[in-house]
């Protein structure tokens, strides 16, 4: 594992000096190999773990590229971790998403355009007057994944995607047990869509605070 990660450094270097930028194809694994000082099977290793962080695509028959290293395909990693989490740790991520979220939502108070206001409102009206649950976590997940997207920043939104999963199911076990959680989740997704539309960003972050401690604090009285 020693070699391994050494083998992993020396082609992170490359990248991040600038030798090898996003599209460009790697050298021949043998000069490759040659060239950084490794055997060939520390090197295919090497290869092996950064194409499963999405740093390096394996093209079959064509050779070893450096991916875009877009945000969402490097964080695709940490949703893939973050699915393992434990029933007890769905409240650390809620307290990330109560930092996060409102962040996001005053910045799209700012950055959205009209058109994509308009899609949001669309959002909105798509969810049926007496929805099932599914049917409502799926259209919370829609609202701020559209509403993260508009914030303007990759990164940003690459991370909140990232963490929706945890927190599916807590939102899924309030909509099942809590009284009123139905009216409360449509109230506030309105005030939220029309602070963005004004472009009132403080407005915008405290309706996005409401809304996620909201979760987060039914839940803490219940675990």
């Amino acid at each position: 594992m020693a070699v391994t990660d050494a083998a992993i450094d020396k082609i992170k270097q490359m990248i991040t000096s600038g030798e090898l930028a996003p599209g460009d194809r790697l050298p021949k694994e043998a000069d490759l190999a040659e060239r950084l000082g490794l055997s060939r099977n520390s090197l295919r290793e090497a290869v092996r773990a950064l194409a499963l962080i999405n740093v390096l695509d394996v093209r079959q028959g064509d050779g070893t590229y450096v991916t875009s290293l877009q945000p969402h395909l490097l964080l695709e990693a940490m949703s893939f971790v973050v699915d393992f989490h434990r029933d007890d740790t769905v409240l650390q991520f809620l307290e990330v998403r109560r930092v996060l979220e409102p962040a996001a939502t005053a910045m799209a108070a700012m950055n959205m355009s009209d058109e994509d206001i308009k899609e949001l409102r669309a959002i909105l009206d798509a969810l049926p007057a007496e929805p099932s649950v599914e049917e409502l976590v799926a259209n919370d997940l829609r609202f701020h994944q559209h509403i993260a997207a508009g914030s303007g920043n990759p990164v940003l939104c690459s991370l909140i995607d990232s963490l929706s999963g945890p927190t599916t199911r807590a939102r899924v076990w309030r909509g099942l047990t809590q009284e009123g959680a139905l009216d409360d989740t449509r109230e506030q997704h309105v005030m939220i869509c029309e602070a963005i539309a004004a472009r009132r960003p403080e407005v915008a972050r405290a309706w996005a605070t409401v809304h996620v401690a909201g979760v987060e604090e039914w839940l803490r009285r219940t675990l």
